[in-house]
């Protein structure tokens, strides 16, 4: 029999480091807290706002009376899903800790969203309890009573609601023995994939342990994150990239973790100053904020600052210039990631002792124990170095699948277990990706996800719309915003600002239309799937038709 042809044969690329131990057994809550006797009475979180302190043995000891509570007191088992619905605070981290104790399941969701946008989550995750302000209990609370959902409120206590300190009071050495598989889920981040609706993304205990000991495990330790380390922690828990490679990933080196409940420029750099922060994981508008502010940034001393990391969305030239001015001291990466590759398909090696030339534009190598090919989208073929193509990413840190969704799991995970990730992307002769492109339909505003499927289903409810798309147009400060083309029904004097006011009554401010543009038709294929190509150069060329 004649051999494969050359050309035929499947090129796979692999991290420039070696393969490490992963304890891939341990349960996400025991690997996290694995070396704690090494560093127990060093601070672990220090809550930004009021300047509290918190160490390793006190948050492992309050995650773990916060799962005897929930489990005692409130009946969550193993399997079950408790809704975080918070801005960066101790309890979410008490909350998701104490969740993996129990082998329970934590649903992240963004607190900003809309009482429809939070419910529809609630209900396709079947929460049982749900984490919260008092400020968002009037959009979950009457969903929570007819379903006998348990409300917890961090600040106030609104009436029906209970206090979090509640989930304080339980007994740390009563925990239940309950087994927890390596392949049981633990996080249920939302997530739109490559196409279609938000869904829930299953993150097992093995893949989040997997993807943290990529980033700061192994005989050439810590790439990321040092054990001497002051990390700030602006960006939302909620979002994958701030909950893997800042919250799991501190704990497992170690590390002090500044916790920011929002992002402003003025308190954002006096922490920096105050704490001496020595990592930064930004990502772009944060850092335009740094390049617009700059008499505001020079005065404060941002030395101590010795690595920057960028995610989420691309870092331009200029705006990595911009860090290399006004952080003297750091070493600036990039990394790549997407929610169902359990987050990082690949890293900068900046942080290596070693010395290392960062590439512009480059967001480093493909991550240990783990492997990527790129694929001609026509053949399916994998392509050699500096040949662009669909990015795929195979090991144990991608995503279990999604939800109740075999279907979507099907269209994203190959039966090889290749994840199909829809960025087109090549990699160089030195080893280095480099994302030159998108196939998905996910619009990335700072590095929220929107999902065109989402709105245009929206703007379909309303009486005037007859057909509706959606897609993203490139923005300075955010990156993409979305913007509709609408199709308008006979006879209709609906205008821009009434499509505008209809959609943002019901979504949360990223996803808000930005412009729309009425047209006669949406170009569809013939089996009737938008061409959202033709949409997007209407909009290259300028205002549409």
């Amino acid at each position: 029999m004649a051999s494969q042809p050359e050309q035929e044969k499947e090129i796979i690329f692999r991290s420039k480091l070696p393969d490490i131990y992963i304890p891939k057994h341990l349960p996400l809550h025991s690997y996290c807290f694995e070396n704690i006797s090494d560093f127990s009475a060093r601070p672990c979180l220090i809550d930004g706002a009021s300047g509290e302190v918190y160490t390793y043995a006190d948050v492992e000891l309050t995650s773990r009376k916060v799962a005897s509570s929930l489990h005692n007191q409130h009946g969550i088992n193993k399997g079950d899903v408790i809704m975080i619905l918070l801005p960066n605070s101790p309890e979410f981290v008490y909350t998701f800790m104490g969740a993996s104790y129990l082998g329970a399941i934590s649903t992240m969701a963004n607190p900003f969203f809309t009482g429809p946008e939070i419910i529809k989550q609630a209900k396709a995750s079947n929460a049982k309890i749900i984490v919260t302000q008092a400020s968002h209990t009037p959009k979950v609370k009457q969903y929570a009573d007819e379903n006998s959902i348990k409300v917890f409120t961090i600040d106030a206590s609104p009436e029906g609601c209970l206090h979090f300190s509640e989930l304080l009071k339980g007994d740390e050495n009563s925990l239940p023995e309950v087994e927890i598989s390596p392949d049981d889920v633990v996080a249920l981040p939302y997530s739109s994939g490559t196409t279609g609706l938000p869904k829930g993304v299953m993150l097992t205990h093995k893949g989040l342990v997997t993807s943290v000991a990529q980033q700061v495990d192994g005989e050439n330790p810590n790439l990321w994150i040092h054990s001497e380390d002051v990390i700030i922690c602006v960006l939302p828990l909620f979002h994958i990239y701030s909950l893997n490679s800042i919250l799991l990933c501190g704990l497992r080196a170690g590390a002090a973790i500044l916790i920011m409940q929002k992002f402003d420029i003025v308190p954002f750099l006096e922490l920096i100053q105050k704490y001496k922060v020595t990592i930064g994981p930004f990502v772009p508008p944060i850092v335009l904020t740094i390049a617009n502010n700059e008499e505001t940034v020079d005065k404060y001393d941002l030395s101590s600052i010795r690595t920057v990391m960028s995610g989420a969305a691309p870092l331009g030239k200029e705006l990595e210039d911009t860090v290399r001015n006004k952080f003297p001291n750091a070493k600036l990466g990039q990394g790549y990631g997407m929610t169902e590759a359990g987050p990082v398909l690949s890293m900068c090696l900046a942080f290596a002792k070693e010395p290392y030339e960062i590439k512009s534009g480059a967001c480093g190598t493909v991550v240990r124990n783990a492997e990527m090919k790129i694929v001609d989208t026509e053949t399916g073929l994998s392509l050699p170095k500096n040949e662009r193509g669909e990015i795929c990413i195979r090991g144990d840190q991608i995503m279990k699948g999604y939800l109740n969704d075999p279907e979507s799991t099907k269209s994203t995970i190959d039966s090889e277990g290749w994840l199909h990730t829809g960025d087109i992307g090549l990699i160089d002769d030195d080893g280095e990706l480099f994302i030159v492109d998108r196939l998905k339909e996910l619009i990335k505003y700072k590095g929220f996800q929107v999902a065109p499927a989402e709105l245009e289903a929206l703007l379909l409810t309303h009486p005037e719309i007859s057909d509706a798309a959606v897609v993203p147009m490139k923005d300075e400060a955010a990156g993409e915003v979305p913007v509709a083309f609408v199709v308008k029904t006979d006879g209709s004097s609906l205008t821009e600002d009434d499509i505008k006011e209809f959609v943002k009554k019901q979504v949360v401010f990223y996803k808000r239309i930005n412009r729309v543009f009425f047209i006669d038709s949406i170009p569809k294929s013939p089996s009737g799937k938008i061409l959202r190509k033709d949409l997007r150069a209407k909009l290259a060329a300028g205002v549409p038709n």
